[in-house]
């Protein structure tokens, strides 16, 4: 697969060829999934299903990228995610690498890749589940286009973000690039990934991602309050999502 170069935040660069490797790793660790605690969903047809929202549903416009800075913790307050988050890099088989699962309830961030706020895509990973109890992103299939994720990060500053995608992606023939890329360029994106769809005991994976996008459309700055520009930015949000593919 190639791409070419995009934007990372900090100056960092994001290759189609790392895109690759990096992509392939969510489904190496997904087949490490727990013991399927209970059952997940989301729609189950199409290589990419979209969650999605309504045809023509209005969302706000983008606020402009924000300085970098790295993630302390994420919430979203529509599914009751809220966790730590911790910087996560590759393990020795090119997989991203997640929190162990000691940390059910913390969140990774591809510390190598953007940082939430900043131009480019942000990337958090997290568990579904453990043997025994879910973990930090079981609620992630039950997010809506429109919720709110906010990420708080380390200047004091917090990121708000607002979804505009949510898609359950199988293994086989999906479009990293599509799926995991910019929906818009020049926008602060933010991906939230998780393994969905069935769980397989025998082999111990699942058989998709469930993938949320979201973009900037706000800001709180370290003493708490907004910068007065909510969705004030001036990039437009990304198209609308038309049905299932």
């Amino acid at each position: 697969m190639s791409a070419p170069d995009r934007p990372a935040g900090n100056g960092r660069l994001l290759t189609g060829v790392t895109w690759a490797v990096l992509l392939l790793g969510l489904w190496l660790w997904g087949k490490e999934a727990g013991g399927g605690f209970g059952g997940l969903s989301g729609p189950t047809t199409g290589d990419v299903a979209a969650v999605g929202r309504p045809f023509g549903a209005s969302l706000p416009p983008a606020h402009d990228p924000l300085d970098g800075s790295a993630p302390e913790r994420v919430e979203v307050p529509s599914v009751g995610i809220a966790a730590p988050v911790v910087a996560r890099g590759l393990d020795g088989d090119g997989a991203v690498d997640p929190p162990p699962y000691g940390m059910p309830k913390t969140a990774g961030w591809y510390g190598d890749g953007t940082r939430p706020g900043a131009e480019g895509t942000a990337l958090f990973v997290g568990h579904v589940d453990t043997d025994t109890e879910p973990a930090v992103f079981y609620g992630l299939s039950a997010v809506k286009p429109g919720a709110r994720i906010e990420v708080a990060r380390a200047d004091g500053s917090v990121a708000e973000f607002t979804v505009d995608d949510v898609r359950l992606v199988t293994r086989e023939r999906f479009d990293a690039q599509k799926v995991y890329g910019p929906r818009q360029e020049g926008r602060a994106e933010l991906r939230l990934i998780t393994c969905g769809g069935k769980y397989d005991p025998a082999t111990r994976s699942y058989t998709a991602n469930v993938v949320v996008s979201a973009y900037l459309t706000g800001a709180q700055d370290a003493r708490g309050g907004g910068d007065g520009d909510r969705g004030g930015g001036e990039h437009a949000q990304a198209a609308a999502v038309t049905g299932r593919t």
